[in-house]
């Protein structure tokens, strides 16, 4: 949980809703099948759902001032992986900053995947 004080009140940000914000802004990027699992957890919770979560792969650091991303996901066959990445790495930052507030220090893309 995210909690920071302004002129009108305290505002508090889940970590659930940033994971979605995230996992939406990154699979409807170009090249972009889907989200791995980004820790053991999320390896355990794939095994026992078997659905396709866009909160899944998704790691937040930070608080309140900054935030640091870490994202696995799965690209599609033959697409650039490097422009796939700043394409991402610049819309999480831009859609995390508008519906937050919050900066985004960094984001991290690992590719975990490749499909055909």
């Amino acid at each position: 949980m995210i909690a920071y004080e302004t002129r009108l009140g305290k505002i508090q940000i889940s970590e659930e809703y940033l994971q979605k914000l995230i996992g939406q802004t990154v699979t409807s990027c170009f090249g972009v099948v889907g989200m791995a699992p980004g820790n053991s957890v999320q390896k355990v919770l794939g095994l026992i759902s078997k659905t396709s979560d866009v909160r899944r792969g998704i790691v937040i650091k930070g608080d309140a001032q900054s935030i640091n991303i870490e994202l696995h996901i799965i690209v599609s066959y033959g697409i650039n992986i490097n422009a796939i990445a700043q394409s991402i790495v610049n819309k999480v930052q831009y859609t995390v900053t508008e519906a937050t507030g919050i900066k985004v220090g960094k984001v991290t893309v690992k590719v975990d995947g490749i499909k055909e």
